[in-house]
Order: C-alpha cells, then sequence, then structure tokens
C-alpha cells in the first residue's frame, strides 16, 4: 500500500513514541483518532524549523501529537494540550509526564473556551484535533493571540473524502469541517494549503495585515 511505503521512506518515530502508539492501539477504544507515525514526523520537522515558545493544542487524546510537536521544540518551548474528556486522563498524563521532554507539556482537563482565555498566551503554534463541529470557534478562540508568521493546523479537513460528496450535505460533522474549509479560504489574514496526509491536514500561516 501507499501508505506503507510512505512510513518505510519517513524518519521512524522515537522509541517512547513507538510504544506510546503501541499502547494507544492496545488500550483505547478509537486508536485510529491518534496521530500516526508519518503526521508526528511531520509535526516534529515543523517544530524544528519554526522553533515556537509556546504551542497551543486542542484535543489531547493519547498524547502523541502533543509529545511529537514537543520533541522538535526548543528547550524553552511548551505545548499546552487542553483535553475535554477527563476520563482521557489517567491514560494520558502518564505518558505525558514520563517523556523525555515532559517538561515541554503541559496538559489541561476541561474546556478551552473557559481555560485558554485567561492564560493570556502568544501563540507560535496552534494545533486542532477535537471536536469537527466546533473547528471554526476554535479558530475564532484562537486568533486572536497568534501573531503574523503564527501556523495553525487542523487535522481531518477532509474527512475521509466526505467533504466532497453530495451524500453527506446533511452530515453535521461535513457540514462544519466544509464551513471550516470555506472560512479560512477567504480569509485574508491567513494563507494556506491543505496537505493530502491522513484525513487532510490544513497548514495555515497568520500573514501580515496590509
Amino acid at each position: 500500500m501507499l501508505s506503507d511505503y510512505i512510513a518505510s521512506h519517513s524518519t521512524p518515530p522515537d522509541e517512547y513514541l513507538h510504544r506510546l502508539y503501541r499502547a494507544t492501539h492496545l488500550h483505547l477504544l478509537r486508536p485510529r483518532m491518534t496521530t500516526g507515525p508519518v503526521q508526528g514526523q511531520l509535526l516534529r520537522m515543523l517544530m524544528q524549523m519554526v522553533q515556537p515558545r509556546t504551542v497551543v493544542e486542542i484535543g489531547t487524546f493519547s498524547g502523541y501529537a502533543a509529545l511529537a510537536m514537543a520533541s522538535g521544540m526548543p528547550a524553552e518551548g511548551v505545548v499546552h494540550t487542553f483535553e475535554v474528556n477527563d476520563e482521557q486522563e489517567p491514560f494520558t498524563r502518564p505518558w505525558l509526564e514520563g517523556a523525555p521532554y515532559a517538561a515541554k507539556v503541559k496538559m489541561w482537563i476541561g474546556n478551552v473556551f473557559e481555560l485558554l482565555p485567561p492564560m493570556e498566551l502568544q501563540i507560535d503554534v496552534a494545533y486542532i484535533d477535537a471536536n469537527k463541529r466546533e473547528y471554526l470557534d476554535y479558530y475564532d478562540l484562537l486568533m486572536p493571540y497568534m501573531h503574523p508568521g503564527s501556523l495553525l493546523l487542523a487535522d481531518n479537513t477532509l474527512w475521509d473524502g466526505h467533504v466532497t460528496d453530495p451524500a453527506y450535505d446533511h452530515d453535521a460533522q461535513t457540514v462544519a469541517i466544509r464551513q471550516f474549509n470555506d472560512r479560512i479560504a477567504a480569509d485574508p489574514r491567513v494563507e494556506q494549503v491543505i496537505l493530502p496526509l491522513r484525513d487532510g491536514l490544513s497548514l495555515l500561516r497568520v500573514v501580515e495585515e496590509e
């Protein structure tokens, strides 16, 4: 398969991320939700290139993406990862705290719309991978804290190809993803590209105001 070929020709994850990926598939009900090794390597390389001090992730799940990003960040960098499902914490927090780069990750349990604003962060990179129906709300939440040159990544923006399939015109998640894609495509504050990686990964860059 093409996906296997891509994986075999991409830098593999480190030993810790490999163990986390296996544990996710062994112990969690929906392991497909986790960021895979190829996308994790992309996140790591982006962090190595951008060298962000502050990353905000919405949707922690098993912690793979947060740790992949942390592994490529400078020593003073921090990933603030937000997870609304408190039942996820007993699995995820030990993996975050046991990582070689644990000092670069802070996990917050609760509603990001309530938790993020009081923190008054200046966000260098944001990563959205949570409730698809709320993607536009997450976007509106994050943009005031970002600056020219900031990156925003949004996962699952092709949604198994449903975004172009009329059969899903009344599916709430598909409609929400389409609305998100349409909004950012028309937003002059950002430039963007959808990468056909796994289920679609949108990469946005905040541009200078004219």
